[in-house]
């Protein structure tokens, strides 16, 4: 263990002259710190893991694998093959409407390094979700595969689309001799369009920059510096062979993206990669058989490991590393961490962050959890995090506020939805996550989740979405949707649902009926049928803190 406070270890790995070093520079018209040493797009990146050769650098399920250099002479065929047959260069937008796969991966590369703008489709959506997406997003190209593009029952959706399993392959040998795109990218030019939801139930496109997407590279860089300055490892754990991690988050998601393809080309680690849904024996498999040092997921994914039956804690002494996010850590599941796998206890971090700020603003390392395992860790160096009230005053330690973001890794904004991008950030920069909370001491302790959302194993669930879909049953008379605990998932979906006169129906219809347009974590998994009217306030706006027992029920309707 360091003699090095935080503050200490960060001014000494961001100052003048050190790795990380910190200007101030303008990002847009907002002056603020940013990596001086950085790579200036993410083409850059993929050039750069070249260094790293005949490494391996990723391993499917499936059985494909692919060393760095592979992995950069696929990314150029595919890009020759989608500039020749569909013109995409500059300024053209690539959907990608598919589960995890090898393809997913190389047709976003490619798009990126074209200097095209990837989109990002939820795997998840059904066929109103997918229309509403493309519609807003107008992709000039569609990446699916069959099981996604069925949902849309054959419709015409006039984009051209390459189906992944029929037609992709002649994508891959296109030009296994061709060259990197070569078109100027700066580093404020959109990299992608990743979606995230909406008070309003409808998705949001976040509009992330090549800058963004980098800054959250170097973050995460500076983070692991900062770790081994407070941390120093024992002569034992510097022998140690280099990490491998292994992930199942949806490629569709901001941390899935980045941690699974963005990370590995950036850092030269190896990535293990598992396809369809989360499978705990096949994760606890390939562990064994390629030798993965690290854990990482949502609260679910980690309580289905140590929980399952198979699950040897002998036998997996060569973790060494956890970490995660999407919702917080519960004390219940750091302790059972550390109590199953004592020798990732340094090395187990959870962060907090949001699409819109492209990963990770905040990091708990293992020591800090140890101490405060509530807390969402300390602001990390390369960004800001501060409290606000509404009106964009700054509030003191210790009193509840609007968490805001500001630096490099923030958005750029809601793709063709300038009104949310104004309600979202304040005059001087500060992005409004939505959520409340508190810094004391350093630590940052959220409060609530952008207030009503339920967050279901890691995905991001706006009750009215759930609410407008079951209002529009003929039997409904009303309908309140709210958020219950379980171990697991963080939250399951619960639907507080008001009959109309005389009307009869079944908990499974009801299901039955919000999965015919909805995906399927935002199905209710409780449904709860009352004869009495919702509790509602004077204004008309539904009591869930009552529904949930959390308040009385102090307004009555005469």
């Amino acid at each position: 263990m360091s003699d090095l406070s935080y503050e200490e270890a960060a001014h000494k790995i961001t100052g003048p002259g050190s790795p990380f070093e910190l200007a101030v520079e303008n990002v847009g018209s907002i002056s603020m710190p940013v990596f001086k040493n950085r790579f200036r797009s993410l083409r850059e990146v993929l050039e750069k893991s070249l260094e790293f050769g005949e490494a391996e650098l990723a391993v499917w399920d499936t059985g494909e694998r692919w060393t760095f250099t592979e992995h950069e002479r696929l990314v150029a065929s595919i890009a020759a093959a989608m500039a020749e047959k569909h013109g995409i260069g500059p300024g053209s937008r690539v959907a990608i409407l598919a589960s995890n796969s090898p393809e997913w991966v190389l047709a976003a590369w490619a798009t990126i390094v074209l200097g095209g703008s990837l989109v990002a489709m939820n795997g998840w959506w059904q066929k109103d979700e997918i229309r509403y997406g493309l519609e807003l997003a107008a992709p000039d190209l569609l990446f699916a595969d069959r099981a996604r593009l069925a949902r849309l029952e054959g419709e015409d959706i006039g984009i051209e689309t390459v189906v992944f399993e029929d037609a992709f392959s002649s994508y891959r040998d296109f030009d296994r001799e061709a060259a990197l795109p070569t078109a100027p990218i700066d580093e404020d030019d959109l990299a992608a369009i990743m979606f995230t939801s909406g008070t309003t139930g409808r998705p949001k496109g976040s509009m992330v920059s090549h800058r963004n997407f980098i800054a959250f590279l170097q973050i995460n860089f500076c983070n692991g510096g900062l770790k081994y300055l407070m941390n120093p490892p024992t002569p034992d754990q510097a022998a140690l062979p280099p990490l491998v991690g292994i992930t199942s988050s949806p490629l569709f998601h901001v941390s899935g993206f980045q941690a699974g393809a963005l990370m590995g080309p950036a850092t030269g680690m190896k990535t293990v990669w598992t396809t369809g849904r989360f499978d705990p024996d096949k994760i606890m498999r390939l562990t064994l058989e390629e030798d993965v040092t690290r854990w990482g997921g949502i609260t679910t994914q980690l309580w289905r490991l140590i929980e399952h039956p198979q699950f040897d804690p002998e036998k997996f002494r060569q973790i060494r590393s956890m970490g995660g996010g999407g919702s917080a850590f519960s004390p219940d599941l750091q302790r059972s961490l550390r109590e199953k796998l004592p020798q990732a206890v340094t090395d187990f971090n959870v962060g907090y962050g949001l699409t819109e700020c492209a990963g990770l603003a905040t990091m708990a390392l293992g020591p800090v959890l140890a101490e405060h395992p509530d807390t969402a860790g300390r602001v990390l160096p390369g960004n800001d995090v501060a409290i606000f009230d509404d009106e964009g005053k700054r509030l003191a330690d210790g009193v509840d506020g609007n968490i805001c973001v500001r630096g490099p890794n923030v958005m750029l904004g809601y793709w063709r939805n300038e009104e949310a991008t104004r309600e979202a950030f304040f005059d001087d920069g500060w992005f409004r996550t939505g959520d409340i909370g508190q810094f004391r001491d350093g630590l940052l302790f959220l409060a609530s989740r952008k207030r009503d959302m339920i967050i279901r194993g890691g995905e991001n669930i706006y009750p009215l979405e759930i609410e407008n879909r079951i209002d529009d049953h003929p039997d409904v008379e009303e309908v309140a949707v709210v958020g219950v605990d379980h171990r697991e998932l963080g939250q399951e979906v619960k639907a507080i649902i008001v009959l109309k006169p005389g009307e009869t129906i079944g908990e499974q219809a009801l299901k039955d009926f919000v999965a015919e347009t909805l995906a399927y974590y935002k199905v209710p998994s409780h449904i709860e049928i009352r004869s009495e009217p919702l509790p509602r306030n004077a204004t008309g706006k539904v009591l869930k803190q009552v529904l949930l027992g959390e308040a009385e029920n102090t307004f009555s309707e005469e």
